[in-house]
């Protein structure tokens, strides 16, 4: 059983290795800011992820604890790398106004919320939902 579960151990940690080179690579060789972020947001959160499962089962099934850093850290990378790189992604699409002629159309009578003002109701006046400032 212990055979099993250092293998289980070892090839969690080496996946995790092999997803974040890939991110990694995949940071520097990438043309351009918006296709960049895929590298680290997706495979190098993949890579950590599995790291940091390898360590769980590590210290439940080796050593007989719980260790709930792993997991807190988990929750944290899974909660803080996707909403980061969708605030640099909509600071790069303001920064740079000609990439808004390549959006796809959103199929209403409303544009992109990120560059459109505040939809006007029938009378004129702003939605009531919207904040006035």
């Amino acid at each position: 059983m212990t055979f099993v579960l250092e293998v289980l151990i070892s090839a969690l940690i080496v996946l995790g290795g092999i997803f974040a080179l890939v991110g990694s690579v995949g940071l520097v060789k990438l043309p351009d800011l918006l296709t960049r972020l895929h590298g680290p947001t997706k495979a190098t959160t993949l890579g950590v992820g599995g790291a940091l499962a390898g360590s769980m089962l590590f210290f439940f099934g080796i050593e007989g604890t719980l260790s709930i850093h792993e997991v807190l850290i988990s929750v944290f990378l899974f909660l803080t790398a996707p909403i980061s790189a969708h605030f640099i992604a909509k600071a790069h699409l303001h920064e740079h106004v000609a990439l808004r002629a390549d959006l796809p159309p959103t199929g209403r009578e409303h544009g992109w919320s990120t560059f459109d003002g505040v939809p006007e109701s029938s009378d004129g006046e702003q939605a009531e939902h919207a904040p006035r400032g």
